[in-house]
């Protein structure tokens, strides 16, 4: 279905006004709501693109500001040597319970939201896949979508972070999605969570495909189209099942 233009809200948060990009569908009715959850960069135009799709879908996408302390509202960072170091370096400024604060308080919102049906879903990309991670550790959440998260395995989002820990925290369903030729996350680490999940008896589904960091990101010479398609769409069709 066809979404409506782009709409900018400040989401109060304890470290400050939040900036959250939402993007509906333009029908009538309530819709299930998705955190969509960015790489280092925020909201780029790929992240952007990815959440018109599932809005298109039937959903009502929340993309929140990352690093709104520390940012412009709805700046985002380049696809350069510059961009990735800047992104990299908040990652692990901010910490886990502000990062566990800004989910509370997007999910909030999406509940009070009267276009929102208050089934909630969670996706998220590199650094969004571990924040989608935690924000499935809310009860409200019911799917959770992870690709190539990082830094699960490693413990070092930032201080606190305790994600190994707490899966048995996760009540929702949960899709995990990796790329073998994958620095950020090799096998090791893979198996370091996917053991954790299956000792905390969760409920999930693990994927992995032949491709390399951002291999879903339409932009860059990672990029891979076919598989991109197809997971978009395995994607779409989990959060329909899990919220609708």
């Amino acid at each position: 279905m066809r979404i409506q233009p782009v709409l900018p809200v400040d989401i109060d948060t304890p470290s400050g006004p939040m900036r959250t990009h939402l993007f509906r569908p333009d029908a009538a009715g309530a819709f299930p709501g998705v955190i969509l959850y960015s790489e280092i960069y925020q909201m780029t135009a790929p992240i952007a693109r990815t959440a018109a799709m599932i809005a298109g879908h039937g959903f009502v996408v929340a993309v929140p500001d990352v690093y709104h302390e520390f940012t412009e509202p709805g700046e985002a960072f380049a696809y350069d040597r510059e961009g990735t170091e800047r992104g990299n370096e908040l990652k692990i400024t901010k910490t886990v319970a502000q990062y566990d604060a800004d989910a509370r308080a997007v999910i909030e919102y999406l509940g009070n939201d009267p276009d929102c049906t208050g089934q909630i879903g969670t996706v998220g990309i590199c650094l969004g896949g571990h924040l989608a991670f935690r924000a499935a550790m809310n009860p409200e959440v019911k799917a959770g979508i992870c690709f190539y998260a990082t830094d699960i395995h490693k413990g070092s989002l930032g201080t606190g972070d305790d994600s190994l820990a707490r899966v048995r925290d996760i009540q929702a369903e949960m899709m995990m999605i990796w790329g073998r030729q994958d620095p950020h996350v090799p096998l090791k680490g893979r198996r370091l969570v996917y053991d954790a999940m299956t000792a905390a008896e969760t409920c999930f589904t693990w994927h992995e495909f032949n491709g390399e960091h951002a291999f879903m990101r339409d932009e860059g010479h990672r990029y891979d189209p076919e598989l991109a398609q197809l997971l978009n769409g395995m994607a779409c069709q989990k959060l329909t099942d899990c919220l609708k």
